[in-house]
């Protein structure tokens, strides 16, 4: 268990590389990082865990939802994707749930039931699953899913500090989702299911390669044409 000291929401995919890093022993095999999730999946994988690699890592249950464009913000998924990237396949685990307290129990539940299914089966290393569970009510199953389309607004808060200066706040509270069966918004927030979603490394949009090949731009020879 290697976990950040401090709140990381939102951290995304940030690694440490100006800075040293420290690690903290919390008890027997469980530590904390004062850094970013990406830096808590690197020195796990390649520093705590370098004689022994681990077959599966698991990241979360994070207390609120991950689906759709949050998998580009969140830091629990940025630390599953950073195993991924090292060769380790992994899964995002996080909680849709509304207020506090939160109930953990339905999603601790099928977390260690997906990790032993995953577990017995031949992974492939660059594995890499999303999962979001109803917190708000009892799931009625779970559905392998696509990423959704939702948005929280675009609030811009501005307010000035005790000095006079301006300072703002960013980010919404407005949700709402795109009505996309098959996502992984409809089946958590209308279908009350688990979403798992398979999320690619490659971002590589191969139908714009196409059309991006036939750009005129002048003064310089396209060079290919590129395989795709």
């Amino acid at each position: 268990m290697v976990a950040p000291e401090h709140e990381q929401s939102a951290a995304s995919h940030a690694i440490s590389l100006t800075r040293p890093l420290r690690i903290r022993k919390v008890k027997e095999r469980w530590f904390s990082v004062d850094g970013t999730p990406t830096d808590c999946a690197y020195l796990a994988i390649h520093h705590l865990m370098k004689d022994e690699g681990p077959a599966l890592a698991v990241s979360g249950i994070n207390h609120g939802p991950n689906m759709a464009d949050d998998v580009i913000y969140s830091g629990t998924v940025a630390a599953a994707m950073e195993a991924t990237l090292l060769g380790v396949p992994a899964i995002a685990f996080s909680l849709v749930a509304r207020g506090r307290p939160m109930d953990f129990t339905h999603a601790a539940r099928f977390a260690r039931s997906l990790v032993e299914a995953a577990l017995s089966q031949p992974l492939p290393p660059r594995l890499l699953l999303n999962v979001n569970v109803p917190g708000f009510v009892e799931p009625r199953g779970w559905a392998v899913t696509r990423l959704g389309r939702h948005t929280y607004g675009n609030q811009v808060v501005e307010n000035r500090d005790p000095r006079g200066r301006r300072y703002y706040w960013i980010g919404g509270t407005e949700y709402s989702h795109v009505d996309l069966p098959g996502s992984d918004c409809n089946a958590v927030l209308e279908d009350q299911l688990i979403s798992v979603t398979p999320v690619l490394l490659d971002m590589t949009d191969l139908q714009r390669m196409e059309e991006l090949m036939r750009w005129p731009v002048d003064g310089f020879e396209r060079q290919g044409p590129a395989k795709i």
